[in-house]
């Protein structure tokens, strides 16, 4: 592990291991609010270098914004890198740039104070217009007068879709599209003050092999970018400015984990079953088409989750039926023969998409309120687009379709309605699908979990998604962390609900997946096979670790463990008991 002169005190910091591994190097500080812009007055002999400094501020920011949309176009085509025309047009607008003069001049003030009253003034204007368009423009103004206040004040641009150089990337929180625009190839680790170990940060850092810790309070207002930080996430601790000793520890500690985790790739190249010849089905979670050759090295036996929603998070616009069934058909082909789960838009919550107040307006608990399935329904031309993609897709693989956030059969059924309007739209116009496509439902609320026998009646499969089950099971935000360390997959009541699910489903003769974090940790997938789980869907990395467990267990055993967890009353013992059955079958340092 390379070293810095060290100086400062070395400072430990207890958080949440979220993703696992071990990084060392510099903090990029993400600060999502807005710039802080100070008020004083000018010399009347410096004023025409203030307005100069303005100018200047224009000019560079027009630059950044030329070089953005030049990179999107290559990346990602021209419709996206349109979006960055209406933000240069912004700083073209000559009503925008004399007002700033005029209140300049009028004020004496400093020029980022008179361009900030402005700019604020128009943000206001075109929120309370009517006219959807026009109303969006506000959106623009405010991310390009923020690049303009940075500019004059010589504050580093706060972008995690363009870090500079390798960092560590510290905030107080990631939404979902922060997360997804992370620089891959530049982000060491993730860090963040609140969050739990099923945020969405979490599950990208999984994603992209780097370590996380949430959950560490307050460390964006005790670090500053390019402080130099140690991140482990094997047992939730930030250093701050390690001294040789933690280093060198830590550097033996890399070396041995890299070595076991060597061992689990191998394994991870041999079929998942267990010593006593059950085949395990495992596969993988993904959110953009580019993940598909993650899948692949990691030899999932195809995709448990395609969580769709990210194709709307990275857009400033609804992206087109066309448009959506070009993604889908490449991730259909690109893991065909192998199945293809398409779920369904789960935007809302804490996955709103931004600019669009008018679909998603503010709620008071909106994990509680206007998402996922309850979106759909109230847009049906919105989710018809997306359905009508999906059954195109269907013949080029294995697809099948699953609706998150089901609540009962009622709106199960509602859902299917809209399914078949859109078959018999695609017939009307001559367009091939798989008839035969299944079509499943998430399972993720408790009144889903109490009626799936009912529920059963008319899906193809089910997918537990432990991660809302948990949290709506113990009334826990997942994502507040003042409840997070409350969030509990042990508890008995996940347990017992888990196996009612199950058995209500196979009784009627309909498999049983999971694709929340459960699946994709060792301590609790034997219990989950024991329970009678027949599919467990995770991000890519996950899957060596599982496997290596799956390889080194009987199945007649998991379902000895699963009979005693139930008997259990407490979260305590029931992880103490799953944690000793796993690391009984894993050896590692």
């Amino acid at each position: 592990m390379a070293t810095e002169p060290r100086t400062k005190k070395e400072v430990i910091v207890q958080g949440i291991s979220a993703s696992q591994g071990i990084a060392y190097g510099t903090v990029f500080v993400y600060l999502q609010s807005d710039v802080e812009v100070p008020c004083y007055q000018v010399d009347a002999d410096k004023r025409i270098e203030e307005v100069s400094r303005f100018d200047k501020a224009l000019l560079t920011t027009r630059q950044q914004i030329s070089k953005i949309q030049d990179e999107v176009e290559k990346n990602l085509g021209k419709n996206e890198a349109l979006i960055f025309d209406a933000h240069l047009l912004v700083l073209e607008d000559q009503a925008l740039i004399g007002e700033t003069i005029r209140e300049f001049e009028a004020t004496g003030s400093n020029i980022e104070i008179c361009f900030n009253k402005i700019s604020a003034r128009y943000i206001q204007a075109f929120s309370e217009i009517d006219d959807e368009y026009l109303r969006e423009r506000a959106g623009d103004i405010r991310d390009v007068a923020q690049r303009v206040l940075q500019n004059m004040l010589g504050q580093a641009e706060n972008s995690l879709s363009r870090l500079a150089e390798k960092r560590i990337v510290v905030a107080n929180d990631l939404s979902p599209s922060d997360s997804a625009s992370i620089d891959r190839s530049a982000a060491l680790g993730i860090v963040t003050d609140s969050g739990s170990k099923t945020s969405h940060a979490v599950i990208v850092a999984r994603s992209m092999k780097v370590p996380a810790v949430v959950g560490v309070r307050n460390l964006t207002q005790r670090v500053k970018t390019g402080d130099w930080v140690l991140v482990d996430g094997y047992d939730g601790l930030v250093i701050v400015n390690p001294t040789e000793q933690t280093l060198f520890r830590y550097g033996k500690i890399q070396s041995d984990k890299k070595s076991f985790e060597q061992r689990l790739l191998e394994a991870n190249r041999r079929p998942p079953v267990t010593l006593d010849g059950v085949t395990v089905t495992l596969q993988a979670n993904i959110e953009k088409v580019d993940e598909v050759a993650l899948v692949k090295e990691y030899f999932a036996q195809g995709v448990g989750l395609y969580r769709t929603e990210y194709l709307f998070l990275n857009s400033a616009r609804i992206p087109s039926e066309q448009e959506q069934f070009v993604a889908y058909k490449a991730v259909v082909e690109g893991m065909a023969p192998n199945p293809v789960v398409i779920r369904t838009l789960d935007l809302g919550g804490d996955k709103p998409m931004e600019g669009k107040s008018d679909l998603f307006p503010k709620e008071a608990n909106p994990f509680m309120g206007f998402r996922a399935i309850r979106f759909c329904l109230e847009h049906p031309e919105i989710f018809k687009d997306q359905l009508r993609a999906i059954l195109m897709a269907s013949v080029h693989g294995d697809v099948r379709l699953m609706y998150p956030m089901i609540s009962g059969p009622e709106e199960l059924g509602k859902a299917n309605a809209v399914l078949a309007e859109c078959k018999a739209e695609l017939k009307t116009r001559g367009q091939r699908f798989n008839e035969a496509m299944k079509v499943g439902a998430m399972i993720e609320i408790p009144s889903a979990a109490t009626t799936t026998d009912l529920l059963a009646k008319t899906c193809d499969f089910f997918s537990i998604g432990t991660n809302d089950l948990i949290q709506y099971l113990l009334a826990i935000d997942r994502g507040n962390d003042r409840v997070a360390h409350l969030y509990e997959p042990a508890h008995p009541a996940v347990v017992r609900t888990l196996q009612h699910i199950v058995d209500a489903a196979h009784r009627a003769g309909v498999p049983v997946g999971v694709c929340g974090e459960m699946a994709g940790d060792p301590i609790y997938v034997p219990l989950l096979l024991g329970l009678g789980v027949d599919a467990l869907s995770m991000t890519p990395p996950s899957l060596p670790a599982v496997k290596y467990l799956v390889r080194g267990m009987t199945m007649a055993d998991a379902r000895a463990l699963a009979v005693e967890v139930l008997a259990l009353g407490s979260a305590q013992e029931i992880h103490a008991k799953c944690a000793a059955f796993a690391h009984a079958r894993i050896s590692q340092p």
